[in-house]
């Protein structure tokens, strides 16, 4: 009966531990999914590594896209993008005062 007294403080740390962690990760990743699904061919892009430029083909087959570059064509995975500063480059931007 000792070890009764444990369960409710370890289904408390787990449920913390679901909302806290788990639950903001499912979210991140459908929103990355519905991004991914979302490209189409002219969109401007930005990889996790730094690299600006607009999505010149899309490849469904592996998962892949060529961005276009002042340097050229690249290939890249599409998990390389970073959708965060993809939707910033993208943003309308507000008129200045």
């Amino acid at each position: 009966m000792e070890g009764l007294g444990q369960w409710p403080f370890m289904i408390a740390i787990f449920v913390v531990f679901f909302v806290f962690m788990i639950l903001p990760q499912r979210k991140r990743q459908k929103e990355e999914k519905k991004f991914n699904e979302s490209l189409k061919r002219g969109d401007k892009v930005i990889t996790k590594s730094g690299l600006h430029g607009k999505v010149f083909e899309l490849n469904d087959k592996d998962n892949s896209l060529v961005i276009e570059t002042m340097a050229g064509k690249l290939k890249f995975d599409r998990s390389a993008l970073s959708m965060e500063m993809s939707k910033k480059l993208n943003a309308p931007k507000a008129e200045k005062k």
